[in-house]
Protein backbone atom coordinates (compact mmCIF):
# COMPACT_ATOMS: atom_id res chain seq x y z
CA UNK A 1 0.00 0.00 0.00
CA UNK A 2 7.31 2.55 -0.79
CA UNK A 3 9.86 3.60 -2.33
CA UNK A 4 7.22 1.38 -3.74
CA UNK A 5 4.15 1.25 -1.59
CA UNK A 6 3.92 -2.22 -0.24
CA UNK A 7 0.21 -2.33 -0.17
CA UNK A 8 -0.30 0.45 -2.14
CA UNK A 9 -2.93 0.73 -3.63
CA UNK A 10 -2.90 1.53 -1.68
CA UNK A 11 -5.71 1.80 -0.82
CA UNK A 12 -7.97 1.66 1.07
CA UNK A 13 -9.21 0.45 -1.81
CA UNK A 14 -7.45 -2.68 -1.16
CA UNK A 15 -10.34 -3.24 1.08
CA UNK A 16 -12.86 -1.54 -1.13
CA UNK A 17 -11.84 -3.17 -4.36
CA UNK A 18 -11.70 -6.55 -2.70
CA UNK A 19 -15.38 -6.15 -1.98
CA UNK A 20 -16.41 -4.70 -5.32
CA UNK A 21 -15.74 -7.18 -8.12
CA UNK A 22 -16.36 -5.60 -11.49
CA UNK A 23 -18.82 -7.35 -13.75
CA UNK A 24 -17.14 -8.44 -16.95
CA UNK A 25 -13.63 -7.89 -15.57
CA UNK A 26 -13.00 -10.66 -13.07
CA UNK A 27 -11.64 -13.84 -14.66
CA UNK A 28 -9.94 -16.99 -13.47
CA UNK A 29 -7.65 -16.87 -16.51
CA UNK A 30 -4.22 -15.22 -16.26
CA UNK A 31 -4.06 -11.53 -17.06
CA UNK A 32 -2.70 -10.60 -20.47
CA UNK A 33 -1.75 -7.13 -21.67
CA UNK A 34 -2.97 -6.28 -25.15
CA UNK A 35 -2.13 -2.87 -26.65
CA UNK A 36 -4.17 -1.61 -29.58
CA UNK A 37 -3.40 1.54 -31.59
CA UNK A 38 -5.67 4.49 -30.85
CA UNK A 39 -5.69 8.22 -31.57
CA UNK A 40 -5.70 11.36 -29.47
CA UNK A 41 -9.32 11.83 -30.55
CA UNK A 42 -10.13 8.71 -28.48
CA UNK A 43 -8.93 10.53 -25.34
CA UNK A 44 -12.05 12.22 -24.04
CA UNK A 45 -11.49 15.87 -23.08
CA UNK A 46 -7.88 15.79 -24.32
CA UNK A 47 -8.21 19.14 -26.17
CA UNK A 48 -9.15 20.83 -22.89
CA UNK A 49 -6.77 18.99 -20.56
CA UNK A 50 -4.04 20.89 -18.74
CA UNK A 51 -1.22 18.35 -18.68
CA UNK A 52 1.51 20.60 -17.26
CA UNK A 53 1.66 18.71 -13.95
CA UNK A 54 2.08 15.46 -15.86
CA UNK A 55 4.74 17.10 -18.02
CA UNK A 56 6.74 17.99 -14.91
CA UNK A 57 6.34 14.45 -13.60
CA UNK A 58 7.50 13.11 -16.97
CA UNK A 59 10.60 15.29 -16.80
CA UNK A 60 11.40 13.79 -13.38
CA UNK A 61 11.03 10.28 -14.80
CA UNK A 62 13.21 11.16 -17.78
CA UNK A 63 16.05 12.16 -15.47
CA UNK A 64 16.07 8.53 -14.29
CA UNK A 65 16.18 7.33 -17.88
CA UNK A 66 19.33 9.24 -18.79
CA UNK A 67 21.56 6.86 -16.81
CA UNK A 68 20.26 3.71 -18.49
CA UNK A 69 21.73 2.00 -21.55
CA UNK A 70 19.95 2.41 -24.87
CA UNK A 71 19.63 -1.35 -25.32
CA UNK A 72 17.81 -1.89 -22.01
CA UNK A 73 14.13 -2.69 -22.22
CA UNK A 74 12.10 0.36 -21.20
CA UNK A 75 9.55 -1.86 -19.50
CA UNK A 76 8.74 -5.49 -18.75
CA UNK A 77 7.20 -6.21 -22.18
CA UNK A 78 8.66 -5.74 -25.65
CA UNK A 79 5.78 -3.46 -26.67
CA UNK A 80 7.35 -0.62 -24.66
CA UNK A 81 10.50 -0.75 -26.75
CA UNK A 82 13.97 0.08 -25.49
CA UNK A 83 15.42 2.94 -23.51
CA UNK A 84 16.93 4.18 -26.76
CA UNK A 85 13.43 4.45 -28.23
CA UNK A 86 12.47 6.88 -25.46
CA UNK A 87 15.68 8.89 -25.24
CA UNK A 88 14.83 11.52 -27.87
CA UNK A 89 11.46 12.29 -26.30
CA UNK A 90 13.07 12.52 -22.87
CA UNK A 91 15.86 14.77 -24.13
CA UNK A 92 13.29 17.07 -25.71
CA UNK A 93 11.22 17.12 -22.51
CA UNK A 94 14.21 18.09 -20.41
CA UNK A 95 14.90 21.02 -22.70
CA UNK A 96 11.29 22.27 -22.74
CA UNK A 97 9.33 24.48 -20.35
CA UNK A 98 5.69 24.65 -21.47
CA UNK A 99 4.09 28.02 -20.81
CA UNK A 100 0.54 26.76 -21.21
CA UNK A 101 -1.51 23.59 -21.07
CA UNK A 102 -1.86 23.75 -24.85
CA UNK A 103 1.91 23.84 -25.31
CA UNK A 104 2.32 20.83 -23.02
CA UNK A 105 -0.32 18.91 -24.99
CA UNK A 106 1.43 19.76 -28.25
CA UNK A 107 4.63 18.25 -26.86
CA UNK A 108 2.97 14.91 -26.16
CA UNK A 109 1.19 14.98 -29.52
CA UNK A 110 4.50 15.61 -31.29
CA UNK A 111 6.40 12.77 -29.66
CA UNK A 112 3.83 10.12 -28.79
CA UNK A 113 0.96 8.06 -30.12
CA UNK A 114 -1.72 6.65 -27.82
CA UNK A 115 -2.47 2.93 -27.57
CA UNK A 116 -5.28 1.47 -25.50
CA UNK A 117 -4.55 -1.16 -22.86
CA UNK A 118 -6.78 -4.24 -22.67
CA UNK A 119 -6.80 -7.25 -20.36
CA UNK A 120 -7.13 -9.77 -23.17
CA UNK A 121 -10.27 -8.34 -24.81
CA UNK A 122 -11.54 -6.36 -21.79
CA UNK A 123 -10.97 -2.59 -21.99
CA UNK A 124 -12.38 -1.72 -18.55
CA UNK A 125 -10.44 -2.00 -15.30
CA UNK A 126 -10.29 -0.70 -11.75
CA UNK A 127 -8.84 2.65 -10.68
CA UNK A 128 -8.27 3.52 -7.04
CA UNK A 129 -6.52 6.28 -5.15
CA UNK A 130 -3.94 6.82 -2.43
CA UNK A 131 -2.69 9.79 -0.46
CA UNK A 132 -0.13 10.81 2.15
CA UNK A 133 -1.71 11.02 5.63
CA UNK A 134 -0.47 13.21 8.49
CA UNK A 135 -0.28 11.83 12.04
CA UNK A 136 0.43 13.44 15.40
CA UNK A 137 3.63 12.07 16.90
CA UNK A 138 6.29 12.15 19.57
CA UNK A 139 9.87 10.97 19.84
CA UNK A 140 9.07 9.38 23.19
CA UNK A 141 6.36 6.93 24.24
CA UNK A 142 3.68 8.15 26.62
CA UNK A 143 0.12 7.39 27.62
CA UNK A 144 -1.06 9.47 24.67
CA UNK A 145 1.65 8.52 22.16
CA UNK A 146 1.63 4.76 22.61
CA UNK A 147 1.62 3.37 19.06
CA UNK A 148 5.10 2.84 17.58
CA UNK A 149 5.99 3.36 13.93
CA UNK A 150 8.70 0.74 13.47
CA UNK A 151 11.85 1.03 11.40
CA UNK A 152 12.96 -1.82 9.15
CA UNK A 153 14.30 -4.69 11.31
CA UNK A 154 17.95 -5.55 10.87
CA UNK A 155 17.18 -9.18 9.94
CA UNK A 156 14.43 -8.59 7.35
CA UNK A 157 15.41 -10.01 3.97
CA UNK A 158 13.49 -8.96 0.85
CA UNK A 159 13.84 -11.07 -2.29
CA UNK A 160 13.07 -10.02 -5.85
CA UNK A 161 12.11 -13.37 -7.37
CA UNK A 162 12.43 -11.93 -10.86
CA UNK A 163 16.21 -11.80 -10.33
CA UNK A 164 16.16 -15.61 -10.17
CA UNK A 165 13.40 -16.55 -12.60
CA UNK A 166 12.27 -14.26 -15.46
CA UNK A 167 8.77 -15.75 -15.19
CA UNK A 168 8.56 -14.33 -11.66
CA UNK A 169 9.36 -10.75 -12.66
CA UNK A 170 7.53 -8.35 -10.35
CA UNK A 171 7.05 -10.97 -7.62
CA UNK A 172 8.68 -10.44 -4.21
CA UNK A 173 8.85 -12.29 -0.92
CA UNK A 174 10.36 -11.41 2.45
CA UNK A 175 11.47 -13.28 5.54
CA UNK A 176 14.47 -13.86 7.75
CA UNK A 177 17.37 -16.28 7.69
CA UNK A 178 17.24 -19.16 10.16
CA UNK A 179 19.65 -22.07 9.92
CA UNK A 180 20.65 -21.05 6.41
CA UNK A 181 17.04 -21.01 5.20
CA UNK A 182 14.68 -18.16 4.46
CA UNK A 183 11.70 -18.53 6.79
CA UNK A 184 8.51 -16.45 7.16
CA UNK A 185 8.78 -13.25 9.15
CA UNK A 186 6.71 -12.42 12.21
CA UNK A 187 3.06 -11.53 11.61
CA UNK A 188 1.32 -8.29 12.55
CA UNK A 189 -0.06 -9.88 15.73
CA UNK A 190 3.38 -11.11 16.78
CA UNK A 191 4.99 -7.74 16.02
CA UNK A 192 2.31 -5.93 18.02
CA UNK A 193 3.13 -8.19 20.96
CA UNK A 194 6.75 -7.01 20.82
CA UNK A 195 8.29 -10.02 19.09
CA UNK A 196 10.94 -8.00 17.25
CA UNK A 197 12.67 -6.69 20.37
CA UNK A 198 16.06 -5.16 19.64
CA UNK A 199 15.91 -6.15 15.97
CA UNK A 200 14.13 -2.89 15.18
CA UNK A 201 13.85 0.68 16.44
CA UNK A 202 11.02 3.19 16.60
CA UNK A 203 10.84 6.07 14.13
CA UNK A 204 8.11 7.83 16.13
CA UNK A 205 5.21 7.17 18.46
CA UNK A 206 1.75 8.30 17.35
CA UNK A 207 -1.50 8.87 19.20
CA UNK A 208 -3.86 6.89 16.99
CA UNK A 209 -3.49 3.14 16.29
CA UNK A 210 -6.13 3.30 13.55
CA UNK A 211 -4.25 6.10 11.79
CA UNK A 212 -1.06 4.03 12.13
CA UNK A 213 -2.79 1.11 10.41
CA UNK A 214 -3.91 3.27 7.50
CA UNK A 215 -0.42 4.74 7.28
CA UNK A 216 0.71 1.20 6.46
CA UNK A 217 -2.02 0.88 3.87
CA UNK A 218 -0.92 4.10 2.17
CA UNK A 219 2.78 3.27 2.44
CA UNK A 220 4.07 6.72 3.39
CA UNK A 221 2.95 9.68 5.46
CA UNK A 222 3.94 12.63 7.59
CA UNK A 223 4.37 12.92 11.34
CA UNK A 224 3.84 16.28 13.02
CA UNK A 225 5.49 16.84 16.41
CA UNK A 226 4.45 19.16 19.23
CA UNK A 227 7.07 21.75 18.26
CA UNK A 228 5.48 22.09 14.81
CA UNK A 229 8.18 20.19 12.93
CA UNK A 230 7.10 17.62 10.34
CA UNK A 231 9.00 14.63 8.95
CA UNK A 232 8.10 12.11 6.30
CA UNK A 233 7.92 8.43 7.17
CA UNK A 234 8.51 6.48 3.97
CA UNK A 235 8.03 2.82 3.15
CA UNK A 236 11.11 0.75 3.98
CA UNK A 237 9.98 -2.85 3.71
CA UNK A 238 7.19 -5.27 4.50
CA UNK A 239 7.12 -8.53 6.44
CA UNK A 240 6.22 -10.66 3.43
CA UNK A 241 2.80 -11.80 4.59
CA UNK A 242 -0.10 -11.29 2.16
CA UNK A 243 -2.46 -8.41 2.75
CA UNK A 244 -5.90 -9.30 4.08
CA UNK A 245 -8.55 -6.65 3.42
CA UNK A 246 -10.27 -5.83 6.70
CA UNK A 247 -13.06 -4.20 4.70
CA UNK A 248 -13.95 -7.54 3.18
CA UNK A 249 -14.09 -9.09 6.65
CA UNK A 250 -16.41 -6.36 7.91
CA UNK A 251 -18.70 -6.80 4.90
CA UNK A 252 -18.73 -10.60 5.28
CA UNK A 253 -19.72 -10.20 8.92
CA UNK A 254 -22.46 -7.74 8.12
CA UNK A 255 -20.79 -4.91 10.04
CA UNK A 256 -20.69 -2.62 6.99
CA UNK A 257 -22.93 -2.75 3.95
CA UNK A 258 -21.02 -3.56 0.79
CA UNK A 259 -22.30 -0.48 -1.02
CA UNK A 260 -21.19 1.77 1.88
CA UNK A 261 -17.64 0.46 2.16
CA UNK A 262 -14.86 3.06 2.05
CA UNK A 263 -11.83 4.01 4.06
CA UNK A 264 -14.01 6.43 5.94
CA UNK A 265 -16.59 3.80 6.97
CA UNK A 266 -13.89 1.31 7.97
CA UNK A 267 -12.19 3.98 10.07
CA UNK A 268 -15.51 4.88 11.70
CA UNK A 269 -16.18 1.24 12.60
CA UNK A 270 -12.72 0.84 14.13
CA UNK A 271 -13.15 4.02 16.18
CA UNK A 272 -16.59 2.91 17.38
CA UNK A 273 -15.35 -0.57 18.36
CA UNK A 274 -12.03 -0.03 20.16
CA UNK A 275 -12.20 -3.37 21.99
CA UNK A 276 -12.69 -5.30 18.74
CA UNK A 277 -10.36 -3.27 16.54
CA UNK A 278 -7.02 -4.89 17.50
CA UNK A 279 -8.25 -8.42 16.77
CA UNK A 280 -9.70 -7.33 13.43
CA UNK A 281 -6.51 -5.54 12.35
CA UNK A 282 -4.41 -8.55 13.34
CA UNK A 283 -6.34 -10.68 10.87
CA UNK A 284 -4.22 -8.81 8.34
CA UNK A 285 -0.82 -10.43 8.92
CA UNK A 286 0.95 -7.93 6.64
CA UNK A 287 3.05 -5.26 8.38
CA UNK A 288 4.96 -2.32 6.88
CA UNK A 289 8.18 -0.72 8.18
CA UNK A 290 9.27 2.88 7.67
CA UNK A 291 12.27 5.18 7.50
CA UNK A 292 12.40 8.86 8.38
CA UNK A 293 13.05 11.39 5.65
CA UNK A 294 13.20 15.18 5.71
CA UNK A 295 10.21 16.90 4.16
CA UNK A 296 12.10 18.86 1.54
CA UNK A 297 9.15 20.04 -0.54
CA UNK A 298 5.77 19.74 1.20
CA UNK A 299 4.02 19.93 -2.17
CA UNK A 300 5.63 16.69 -3.35
CA UNK A 301 4.99 13.13 -2.24
CA UNK A 302 7.39 10.44 -1.14
CA UNK A 303 9.56 8.71 -3.73
CA UNK A 304 7.65 6.14 -5.75
CA UNK A 305 9.00 2.90 -7.14
CA UNK A 306 10.92 4.77 -9.84
CA UNK A 307 12.81 6.72 -7.21
CA UNK A 308 11.26 10.11 -8.01
CA UNK A 309 8.98 12.17 -5.81
CA UNK A 310 5.31 11.63 -6.58
CA UNK A 311 3.26 14.51 -8.00
CA UNK A 312 -0.30 14.94 -6.77
CA UNK A 313 -2.86 14.06 -9.46
CA UNK A 314 -0.06 13.38 -11.95
CA UNK A 315 1.54 10.14 -10.66
CA UNK A 316 0.07 6.69 -11.14
CA UNK A 317 0.87 3.30 -9.58
CA UNK A 318 0.69 0.41 -12.06
CA UNK A 319 1.38 -3.31 -12.26
CA UNK A 320 5.06 -3.63 -13.19
CA UNK A 321 4.48 -7.06 -14.72
CA UNK A 322 2.83 -5.26 -17.62
CA UNK A 323 3.73 -1.57 -17.60
CA UNK A 324 6.86 0.57 -17.57
CA UNK A 325 7.79 3.18 -15.00
CA UNK A 326 8.08 6.57 -16.64
CA UNK A 327 5.42 6.02 -19.28
CA UNK A 328 2.69 8.66 -19.74
CA UNK A 329 -0.81 7.21 -19.31
CA UNK A 330 -4.24 8.68 -19.90
CA UNK A 331 -6.91 7.48 -17.47
CA UNK A 332 -10.51 7.78 -18.61
CA UNK A 333 -12.74 7.07 -15.63
CA UNK A 334 -14.81 8.67 -12.91
CA UNK A 335 -13.72 9.65 -9.40
CA UNK A 336 -15.41 10.73 -6.17
CA UNK A 337 -16.08 14.41 -5.66
CA UNK A 338 -14.25 15.98 -2.73
CA UNK A 339 -17.65 16.56 -1.13
CA UNK A 340 -18.79 13.15 0.07
CA UNK A 341 -22.42 14.10 -0.58
CA UNK A 342 -21.83 15.08 -4.21
CA UNK A 343 -22.08 12.87 -7.28
CA UNK A 344 -19.01 11.32 -8.87
CA UNK A 345 -17.14 13.47 -11.38
CA UNK A 346 -15.46 12.72 -14.70
CA UNK A 347 -11.78 11.86 -14.36
CA UNK A 348 -9.86 12.43 -17.58
CA UNK A 349 -6.22 12.85 -16.69
CA UNK A 350 -2.71 12.36 -18.01
CA UNK A 351 -0.51 10.74 -15.38
CA UNK A 352 2.97 9.25 -15.34
CA UNK A 353 3.58 5.68 -14.16
CA UNK A 354 5.93 6.22 -11.22
CA UNK A 355 4.86 3.74 -8.56
CA UNK A 356 3.50 0.27 -7.89
CA UNK A 357 1.88 -1.65 -5.07
CA UNK A 358 0.91 -5.10 -3.88
CA UNK A 359 -2.76 -4.58 -4.76
CA UNK A 360 -2.09 -3.14 -8.21
CA UNK A 361 -2.67 -6.24 -10.28
CA UNK A 362 -3.66 -6.31 -13.90
CA UNK A 363 -3.06 -4.63 -17.27
CA UNK A 364 -5.98 -2.19 -16.86
CA UNK A 365 -5.38 -1.18 -13.26
CA UNK A 366 -4.15 2.03 -11.73
CA UNK A 367 -3.81 3.78 -8.39
CA UNK A 368 -3.88 7.58 -8.55
CA UNK A 369 -1.73 9.58 -6.13
CA UNK A 370 -3.88 12.45 -4.84
CA UNK A 371 -1.38 14.23 -2.57
CA UNK A 372 -1.38 15.18 1.12
CA UNK A 373 -4.49 17.04 2.21
CA UNK A 374 -7.97 16.54 3.61
CA UNK A 375 -9.26 16.70 0.04
CA UNK A 376 -6.80 14.01 -1.05
CA UNK A 377 -7.88 11.76 1.81
CA UNK A 378 -11.55 12.26 1.04
CA UNK A 379 -11.18 11.35 -2.62
CA UNK A 380 -8.60 8.57 -2.32
CA UNK A 381 -10.48 6.85 0.48
CA UNK A 382 -13.58 6.47 -1.67
CA UNK A 383 -12.10 5.85 -5.11
CA UNK A 384 -12.78 2.41 -6.60
CA UNK A 385 -14.07 3.22 -10.07
CA UNK A 386 -14.16 1.61 -13.48
CA UNK A 387 -12.33 3.14 -16.38
CA UNK A 388 -10.06 2.77 -19.39
CA UNK A 389 -6.31 3.15 -19.74
CA UNK A 390 -4.35 4.56 -22.68
CA UNK A 391 -0.55 4.47 -22.86
CA UNK A 392 1.41 7.12 -24.77
CA UNK A 393 4.25 5.38 -26.60
CA UNK A 394 6.96 7.05 -28.69
CA UNK A 395 5.64 7.18 -32.24
CA UNK A 396 8.15 4.69 -33.63
CA UNK A 397 7.35 2.21 -30.87
CA UNK A 398 3.58 2.57 -31.35
CA UNK A 399 3.98 2.07 -35.10
CA UNK A 400 5.51 -1.37 -34.54
CA UNK A 401 2.24 -2.58 -33.06
CA UNK A 402 0.69 -2.45 -36.55
CA UNK A 403 3.60 -4.10 -38.35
Amino acid sequence: MRASRALGATILVLAVAACRPLTGIVSDKPDELVLRPAAFTALEDWPRADVRAAFGAFQASCRRVTGRADGDGFGPVAAYGSVGDWRSACSAALQTTPESGEEARRFFEAWFSPVQAFNKSEPVGLFTGYYEPELNGSRKASARFATPIYARPNDLVSVDLGAFRPTLKGERIAGRIEGGRLVPYETRAEIDRGALGARTSVVAYVDDPVAAFFLQVQGSGRVRFADGSVVRVAYDGQNGHPYTAVGRILVDRGAIARESLSMQTIRAWLKANPSKAPALLNENASFVFFKEQPLADPAMGADGAQGVALTAEASLAVDLRFHALGAPMWVQATAPAADEKAEDVAFRRLLIAQDTGGAIRGPVRGDVYWGASARAESIAGRMAHRGQLFVLLPKAVAARLTE
